[in-house]
């Protein structure tokens, strides 16, 4: 489930649709949970699809460390590639925002964390020196987007969370003891899958 605080709009022909705050988002806000619509499919139950609906929903799926596909069913499917996203996935089906998101502002994420099937070259991006996002990417990439979510992590305990209902009390408990130096944050490493 999406932020209460976004909204779908229209961005141009090029781009189509993304997804946008109408209200600030801080950094380390959950941005989008798993809920009960959301949903798993095995690699044989995507392979499986008729033809035209597999092309059609892996162009709004991801494939976790385990090689699952995750279909959104709602706004999250919409959430557009940036070379400098403004939130990022994390290992615990939800995703944060690693900036302040400011009302107006898109809502965004590095396809290279998604552990895409195949290559693609987003629009370029002025200041970045990636031109191709790769399904390898969370093998050369992982450092920095560590260093983004261990910095929004930790105000994610402060942070409003309306969607904090969606994550298990075990996994926000072990949220809480990386933030409080318990336990180690996961690397982004961790979540490439290599199938």
């Amino acid at each position: 489930m999406m932020h209460p605080d976004t909204e779908l709009r229209f961005i141009d022909d090029r781009i189509g649709f993304g997804v946008f705050a109408t209200a600030p988002i801080p950094k380390g806000t959950i941005i989008w949970a798993k809920d009960p619509l959301d949903q798993y499919l095995s690699p044989e139950a995507a392979d499986a699809l008729p033809a035209n609906v597999r092309e059609r929903a892996l162009t709004h799926m991801f494939r976790d460390a385990g090689g699952r596909y995750v279909l959104c069913w709602d706004l999250a499917r919409y959430i557009n590639h940036s070379f400098f996203p403004t939130c990022t996935i994390t290992h615990w089906d939800f995703d944060i925002a690693i900036t302040d998101i400011n009302p107006g502002k898109q809502l965004t994420e590095d396809y290279g964390t998604l552990n895409i099937i195949e290559p693609f070259e987003p629009f370029h991006e002025p200041g970045s020196e990636r031109r191709t996002v790769t399904p390898d990417d969370l093998k050369y990439h992982y450092q920095q987007w560590d260093a983004a979510l261990a910095a929004a992590l930790p105000l994610a305990i402060f942070a409003p969370q309306p969607l904090l209902n969606l994550v298990p009390k075990d996994i926000w408990n072990l949220v809480r003891d990386i933030c409080d130096g318990k336990k180690p944050m996961p690397s982004f490493a961790s979540c490439h899958f290599s199938g």
